[in-house]
């Protein structure tokens, strides 16, 4: 399994079309994942779910990711946060 610490950059935080993105690049995975913030759990592959964390900009989210190529997935999700959701220059 493997954790990461990660932060909401992108200004408009994870709305609609960041969250389908990030479950886009996640279903190529079989690994399974989870997002956490504020308290919450959820599946990381399930757009209403990540949409319940309401995660706006700056939030703070823990990424875990258990499975066969979790190491793949993992870099996936890190380099999606680090581009911002392709949304902000």
């Amino acid at each position: 399994m493997i954790e990461r610490e990660l932060t909401v950059s992108n200004r408009l935080g994870l709305h609609a079309r960041a969250t389908a993105k990030l479950v886009q690049v996640l279903s190529a995975y079989r690994s399974s994942a989870t997002l956490t913030a504020k308290g919450r759990e959820v599946n990381a592959k399930s757009i209403m779910g990540v949409m319940l964390l309401a995660a706006g900009q700056g939030t703070p989210v823990k990424l875990r990711v258990n499975g066969d190529d979790e190491t793949a997935a993992t870099d996936a999700i890190v380099a999606l946060f680090d581009r911002r959701f392709d949304e902000d220059s």
